[in-house]
């Protein structure tokens, strides 16, 4: 690489916003256990709570993978705002699934 295509990837890498190795590692390991307290939903009885936990984690989840390993965080409230439409437009149609099926009864 000639002195010029370098000096822009450089100038590029230090203005593009990201995660740092030790905060994705820390995401990660955040997701991991939210992901295991969503399995031990199968092995532990949570009752009446059993829906609203798993719907609260699946936001969760959603928010910090959406913001941080897809970068939407960093990006334009344009694409924020579709992302999140699309999350409760599924809510919305999870929800009318359940209820047609008589899930909440």
């Amino acid at each position: 690489m000639n002195a010029t295509a370098t000096d822009t990837h450089e100038q590029h890498d230090s203005h593009a916003p990201g995660l740092s190795d030790a905060t994705a590692i820390k995401i990660a390991l955040i997701l991991a256990a939210m992901t295991a307290l969503e399995v031990s939903t199968y092995y532990v009885d949570f009752g009446a709570f059993f829906m609203p936990v798993l719907m609260v984690l699946m936001v969760v989840k959603f928010f910090t993978v959406v913001s941080y390993f897809m970068h939407l965080k960093f990006e334009h409230q344009m694409f924020k705002l579709l992302f999140y439409t699309g999350l409760g437009l599924a809510l919305f149609v999870y929800f009318v699934a359940l209820a047609t099926f008589k899930f909440f009864s």
